[in-house]
């Protein structure tokens, strides 16, 4: 019975996000060609007046945000702009990309931290807050929602703790971690 549970559950998590991809793609959001690299949330392209990132209150978090207004991330592994969510892992951790021709990322006023860029195993130039990379979580389902603070996952062999991104100190983990991928590998 465990068994025919994590298949659903797995089953579950692949088809909600491959359904955030396609959308995703459908809106212009992110990049993916058949037998490419996984999608990615671009940042604001350029001459706009959105900033790529800057903060906006969820659930009683100063949460940092893209410029659509979802709520970006980085695991605790992901430290000094080291690149470890590749591969399965960026179908549920969208990687916070600049498109080509976007010379580097924009902060709002408000922020006071180091906005950079680190290029990505796949060539790509991932947003990155403080040195950490940041990601948004295809389970937030959009603007205005926080779901995947203290969420644990496993992708390929590698175990990540994610944690929403603030213009301070990172925000505290949920009463309750949260495990999104179960070990899977995807």
């Amino acid at each position: 019975m465990k068994a025919f549970v994590r298949f659903v559950r797995g089953a579950s998590l692949l088809a909600c996000a491959i359904t955030a991809a396609l959308a995703l793609s459908a809106c212009g959001g992110s990049t993916k060609s058949s037998g490419g690299p996984p999608a990615t949330t671009t940042a604001s392209g350029t001459g706009s007046t959105t900033p790529t990132v800057s903060m906006q209150t969820i659930g009683g978090v100063s949460a940092l945000v893209d410029a659509k207004g979802d709520a970006l991330y980085s695991p605790e592994q992901e430290r000094g702009g080291t690149i470890r969510c590749t591969a399965g892992c960026t179908a549920v951790w969208v990687p916070l990309t600049l498109p080509a021709g976007m010379g580097k990322p924009t902060a709002a006023a408000a922020l006071t931290g180091k906005l950079g860029v680190v290029r990505r195993p796949d060539g790509k130039r991932q947003v990155t807050w403080n040195g950490k990379p940041l990601y948004t979580f295809v389970d937030d389902g959009g603007p205005g929602k926080v779901n995947g603070n203290g969420a644990s996952d496993r992708f390929g062999g590698k175990s990540f703790t994610w944690h929403v991104a603030t213009a301070g100190k990172s925000a505290p983990a949920p009463a309750t971690t949260q495990t999104t991928g179960g070990g899977y590998g995807y």
